[in-house]
């Protein structure tokens, strides 16, 4: 887990460890990650995973369920629940046999929305959305009851059940909480809690037409699972005293809810809404298109689990919203690559390079190994050809020149700097260097093209071409990945 202070522990490990201490949930710890199946997980959903998971996973006997709050049919498939459980997996989280769906509880959850009813803590209402909306108020402004906000419990309980008996058409009857219509928080000012929608859902079918809201479901589906600590983003917490209230009505278990600070990324798009327009607009090949910041457009981007989980270590959790930069996640990529990325380097059309000046013939050895700057323990090989023959011969590409190299931080060479680029022909080039007398000297060559700083061949005298490059080269490309050396 990451840490967010010098004692090693963030402000929700803080409270776990509290609610230990006191004997709070019986020494329980149970998470979840509730996402609505209505799009493609996104790199903001990795952060609610790893913290989820992996609180669950600090403490003995933990666990985290993975539910889906599949409350509304019109927006949710069945393609959106197999991504997310394979985004999942793939950043190594294992719920294990808690698997669970908000659909489970439609029953319950209706039982519970009478149980109201006839407490006079709900109504129907006919008024139509643009009403409701008009008369709810504003943050300086309290709302205006419902004309139908006082009809009786048995009018209420017969409206209800004629709506779950599909008798109304969409949208001219909800099912409203009654609470305060002038409270300072809009979210308690008589939320819907149950809407018309005559849909099939994925899985329920044609049981339901009507489906609860978010807000009435989430709490519930919290207490009814068991979870301890409910862990939401910071949006969330002008929710919770609703959460709060139902939960307190009904008189039903009631887990702790913790806010944290949701991830926010430069240069990126995470609202759904938006990624889904670029997708049924087109203008991307779908939600896993490389260049979405979808988990799984990361991960056809080359990205990896240990890459993305390291990042979210590194940012930690806290109570304020702020911006990271992209630069920091392409950071955890490269080291986690350094590691375990095999590489290869070669000079794929030999040129020779006649060195006119040269006065020296040397030996030089043609293997020789460097010790990873990521990895001290590991070598890396470094095939160094010098080719001396009439003691100025070498090995170039033919669609590279060289140019003046700045001192490798890696390995110690001097520069091999060439001040006068004579000729070339398809058989070899000539050229005359500046210090003729050194031989331990280092080439960069580099690209037509290409930036400056951007180097075809780095941290390499000349690299001798070998056929297993070539063919691991030839099946990089046959995948389409793109390949510096052409």
């Amino acid at each position: 887990m990451a840490t967010s202070d010098a004692s090693g522990t963030n402000f929700i490990e803080k409270v776990i460890a509290e609610d230990l201490a006191s004997g709070r949930f019986d020494g329980r710890v149970v998470t979840r990650f509730p996402p609505e199946p209505n799009g493609y997980l996104h790199i903001g959903h990795a952060k609610s995973i790893w913290l989820n998971f992996g609180l669950a996973a600090e403490h003995a006997g933990g666990r985290c369920h993975l539910r889906f709050d599949d409350t509304n049919p019109t927006k949710e498939t069945v393609e959106y629940v197999d991504s997310i459980m394979a985004d999942v997996r793939w950043l190594g989280c294992d719920w294990g046999p808690h698997l669970y769906y908000a659909s489970d509880y439609f029953q319950q959850l209706y039982d519970w929305a009478v149980q109201l009813i006839r407490a006079g803590r709900a109504y129907v209402d006919d008024q139509s959305a643009e009403e409701m909306s008009a008369t709810r108020g504003t943050l300086t402004e309290p709302g205006r009851e419902s004309p139908w906000r006082n009809r009786t419990v048995e009018e209420n309980l017969d409206l209800f059940a004629r709506m779950r008996a599909g008798e109304f058409p969409d949208g001219t009857r909800v099912l409203r909480a009654k609470i305060d219509m002038a409270s300072p928080n809009l979210n308690l000012r008589d939320p819907t809690m149950y809407r018309i929608r005559k849909v099939a859902h994925h899985r329920t079918g044609e049981a339901w037409c009507i489906y609860p809201m978010y807000d009435f479901a989430h709490g519930q589906s919290d207490s009814i699972e068991g979870v301890t600590h409910s862990i939401c983003t910071l949006e969330y917490e002008d929710h919770r005293p609703l959460y709060d209230w139902y939960l307190d009505q009904l008189g039903i278990y009631h887990p702790q809810q913790i806010e944290f600070a949701r991830l926010s990324i430069s240069h990126s798009v995470l609202s759904k809404r938006r990624l889904l327009e670029l997708v049924e607009g087109q203008h991307v090949s779908g939600w896993d298109d490389p260049r979405m910041p979808t988990i799984a457009g990361y991960r056809r981007r080359g990205y990896t689990p240990e890459a993305i989980r390291d990042f979210c270590e590194r940012i930690g959790v806290a109570k304020k919203d702020s911006l990271v930069e992209t630069a920091l996640l392409e950071h955890c990529l490269r080291e986690d690559l350094n590691r375990r990325a095999p590489r290869a380097m070669a000079v794929l059309r030999p040129l020779r390079l006649v060195i006119e000046n040269y006065l020296m013939r040397v030996e030089h050895p043609a293997n020789r190994f460097i010790k990873s700057i990521v990895d001290p323990s590991r070598a890396l090989r470094c095939i160094m050809i010098h080719d001396f023959e009439y003691d100025a011969l070498m090995t170039m590409d033919e669609n590279h020149y060289p140019v003046h190299s700045v001192r490798s931080k890696s390995v110690s060479f001097s520069r091999l700097r060439i001040n006068h680029y004579l000729t070339k022909s398809n058989e070899e080039a000539r050229a005359k260097v500046d210090r003729p007398n050194k031989w331990r000297d280092h080439v960069r060559w580099r690209s037509d093209g290409l930036e400056q700083d951007f180097p075809q061949v780095q941290d390499q005298t000349i690299l001798k071409y070998v056929p297993a490059v070539r063919e691991a080269l030839k099946m990089t490309a046959a995948r389409g990945r793109p390949s510096r050396n052409g």
